[in-house]
Order: C-alpha cells, then sequence, then structure tokens
C-alpha cells in the first residue's frame, strides 16, 4: 500500500517548509533509512530519510516550493503500485508555473496513469461523463480515465483536447491523447517538443518540461555575461529573517577595543593544563557572566512587552557553505568553560554535517559572531530575532598603545555590539560593552 510523504513538523514553531532538493526521481528504488529529499526551514536544512523500502511513487511538491507542515509531498510504495485516486496535493502556492504542472503531470504518469482504451472497447464511465462526451462529440475510448479502476469521469471529458484539436495551426503534429491535453492545457507548442517514437507521448512532454525549467533554473539568457539562479531554501530563509530583522529593531552599532594581553596568558596557562579552549569559547563564558548582570541585553520585545530571560541561551554562528546557522549553548551561563568548549565544537560539527537537532536552534536570547579569523576590523551585525542584541568580533592585531605614560604594544581586539534601541538606551550598552572590557581584561574577576 502507498505510503504518504509528509513536509515534517521540525520543532514547535514551524509551520512550513520549503522542499530543498529531491535526492530520488520518480521511479527510483528507495531503501529504508535512505534519504528521499531535503526540507528547509528559517533555522536549517533537514535531510528526510524514508521509513520503508520500495520506490518513489510521485512527486507532489516540486523543488522551491513551500507548504505546511503535514502537506503530502509525495508517495512511496511497491514499484508500479498507483497513488490513491483521491490523494490530496499540495495547495496551490502564488508563481506556481510549467515546473509544478509537469511535475504534478510525471507523477500521474509514473504512478497512476490514466487507463487506455482501444477503438470500440467498451469503456466504463459515469453517466454525467457520458452525457459530456456526447455533447462534446468525444469517443470515450479515446479519454484517459483518473477514476477508480479505470473509470471516465466528468474530468476527464471537460479537460481532454483531441490531438487534432492541440495541433497548431498548420501542419498537424501527431501526439498520444494524455501529450496533446497537457500541451493544451499548458499552452505547449507541440511542434517544439521532439517525438522518440514518432508521435508526442507524454514521457517527451515531461522531458520537454525538465529541460525547460533547467534552463530557466540555470539562467540562460542572451547576455552570457550574467548568470541567473534561484535562491537555495536555506538562502532564501535568511534574506527573509534579516530583512525582517531590520525592518523590526531600529539599532545603534557599538564598537570597543579590547586589551587581549591577560586573555592571552589564560589561554596559555589552560593550554599548559591540557585544557584548550578558542577565543569563542572565552568569549562565551565571559559575555554570559556579564549578561547576567545586564538583563536588558538579555531579553525579548512583544508588542509592548520586555520579557527578561532568567537564563542565557547563548547562540553562536556558524558559517555554512550555503548559509549560515545559529545553534544555542542552552544555560551557557551555568556551565564550566571546558562544557562550552566542547558543546561549541560539537554544535559546529553537527551543523556542518547538517545534523542539527531543531531545539539547537530555538530559545537563543543572544548571539555571538566572529568574522576575527578574516582580518575584519569593524562590522555591523544584524540581530537574530526576537533577540535584542548581537555581539560582532573582530580581528585581534598588535597596535601600539599607551601604558603609564609608556607606548609599548600590545593585542587589542575589537568589539561590535549591535543594540535593539527600542530597549536598550546607548548608556546601558556602552556599560555592557565595558563589563566585557573589565572581565576579559581581567579573567579573574570571571570568579567574582
Amino acid at each position: 500500500m502507498a505510503t504518504e510523504l509528509l513536509m515534517p513538523k521540525l520543532g514547535l514553531t514551524m509551520t512550513e517548509g520549503t522542499i530543498d532538493e529531491w535526492k530520488k526521481k520518480v521511479g527510483d528504488p528507495v531503501a529504508k533509512g535512505e534519504i528521499i529529499y531535503s526540507v528547509a526551514t528559517d533555522k536549517l536544512t533537514n535531510d528526510v530519510e524514508s521509513d520503508t523500502d520500495g520506490a518513489l511513487l510521485a512527486i507532489m511538491v516540486p523543488e522551491g516550493e513551500t507548504v505546511p507542515c503535514k502537506t503530502v509531498v509525495g508517495w512511496i510504495g511497491a514499484a508500479g503500485e498507483a497513488v490513491p485516486a483521491n490523494a490530496p496535493s499540495a495547495p496551490a502556492a502564488a508563481g506556481d508555473g510549467a515546473g509544478q504542472t509537469a511535475t504534478a503531470q510525471e507523477s500521474q504518469k509514473t504512478a497512476a496513469p490514466a487507463a487506455a482504451h482501444t477503438a470500440g472497447e467498451y469503456v466504463l464511465a459515469t453517466p454525467y461523463a457520458k452525457k459530456l462526451a456526447k455533447e462534446k462529440g468525444f469517443d470515450l475510448a479515446a479519454i484517459p480515465a483518473t477514476g477508480y479502476k479505470g473509470v471516465v469521469v466528468a474530468k476527464d471529458v471537460e479537460g481532454f483536447v483531441p490531438a487534432a484539436s492541440a495541433a497548431p495551426a498548420g501542419e498537424a503534429v501527431k501526439a498520444s491523447p494524455l501529450a496533446a491535453k497537457v500541451a493544451a492545457d499548458l499552452g505547449i507548442n507541440l511542434k517544439d517538443v521532439k517525438a522518440a517514437h514518432g508521435r508526442v507521448l507524454a514521457e517527451d512532454l515531461l522531458r520537454y518540461l525538465a529541460e525547460t525549467r533547467e534552463k530557466a533554473e540555470a539562467g540562460e539568457s542572451a547576455d552570457e555575461r550574467e548568470e541567473v539562479k534561484n535562491m537555495s531554501g536555506m538562502r532564501k530563509a535568511i534574506a527573509k529573517n534579516m530583512l525582517a530583522s531590520v525592518q523590526t529593531s531600529p539599532t545603534v552599532t557599538f564598537n570597543l577595543g579590547i586589551d587581549m594581553t591577560e586573555m592571552k596568558r589564560y589561554r596559555e596557562q589552560l593550554k599548559a593544563k591540557e585544557i584548550k579552549v578558542s577565543y569563542t569559547d572565552l568569549l562565551v563564558k565571559f559575555v554570559s557572566k556579564a549578561l547576567t548582570e545586564f538583563p536588558l541585553l538579555n531579553c525579548s520585545v512583544d508588542g509592548n512587552k520586555i520579557i527578561y530571560k532568567h537564563y542565557v541561551n547563548m547562540g553562536v554562528a556558524v558559517a555554512l557553505d550555503n548559509g549560515l546557522v545559529v545553534p544555542n549553548i542552552q544555560d551557557a551561563d551555568q556551565k564550566s568553560l571546558t562544557e562550552i568548549s566542547k558543546e561549541v565544537k560539537e554544535l559546529a560539527k553537527l551543523a556542518r554535517e547538517g545534523k542539527l537537532p531543531p531545539e539547537k536552534l530555538q530559545g537563543g536570547t543572544f548571539t555571538i559572531t566572529n568574522l576575527g579569523m578574516y582580518g575584519i576590523e569593524s562590522f555591523t551585525p544584524i540581530i537574530n530575532q526576537p533577540e535584542v542584541a548581537i555581539l560582532g568580533v573582530n580581528t585581534m592585531e598588535d597596535k601600539v598603545v599607551v601604558r603609564n605614560g609608556e607606548m609599548c604594544i600590545r593585542p587589542i581586539m575589537n568589539l561590535s555590539l549591535t543594540a535593539d534601541h527600542r530597549v536598550v538606551d546607548g548608556s546601558v550598552a556602552a556599560e555592557f560593552l565595558q563589563r566585557v572590557k573589565s572581565l576579559m581584561e581581567n579573567p579573574a574577576l570571571i570568579l567574582a
């Protein structure tokens, strides 16, 4: 029996998802535990595995389309098995075109082909379908049947276009009834379709549609100096979230340099004890401490209400080949430096492998994003909603400074704090940064 493939609900807040990529084609065999398709949300992209052995019978939602959770996106079952006649399809989305129709037609052809009849054969049909066919002068045997057990139903007659009428003016193109109907529905000139077996069949039309879609996605144009490509599911989610953040929060960015002399010494002392931590690990620890003292930097806004968080879920931005994700170290203010270091490494590894649990991407209260390894001296990070602040970490470099009236060279690292001015005033943001500076320039204060 055919089994539904549903748009999964990856977390409590997920309401819809985008088919990022189908790993299988209609008709391909599928083994239990094998990845069938990937789903992109506003947080990450997840691979979906098959719960059973079989074959991919139908694709109801093409790549790039967004549908609500629990929508049927495809069917899996025994090879050649028909998809149920009343199989639900994905709701139509704005901008649907030939690509989606082609996928639906391909699914119909492969998984539940319309019943074919020969001339003179008795054809099962509903009374209303017979009446319509008689009024239109159609031969019931020429109409592809989609009803249960090959019964011609009214919609088959209403949508049927004889091959002769589907052909363009001039020389007629030989085509099967199904191909002619699809061509008429999509406004395709059958002369543009290459027939593999003398006349245009449904499979020829599907191949033509697939090639047309590939060319469109590849951005082929008259100007070969330009290339147009569709955004990936993750990139569309990032674009949507970044735009929403800028439109939601009036922001100000504050920059401050920190003398990392003592922090470097502290890190070397830990290393001597075989405790290896990164500067990001240290920042998570020390910034979490500062956030417990400045609750406004750790809150969120809901309308005219301020929601104070009595915990610190520290987000650490992880760059991927196709985007950016921000997994959270939950209760970072309660964890030791070694626990934080271990979790940062584990989350980054899972993120790059596409295996992050959805709960690790929810409930963040503050975010750290580090561009220091790229030599960046200052930037304006965008707040990860619904948080109210984000800390950008810049490069650390030796600079000439004055200490006790004398010139000396010290390792200076700039921090860039972007804050939501709806709740975080400039003085509060400045005091917070000064507290982070004090802690990092005097590591022993972490114990105070």
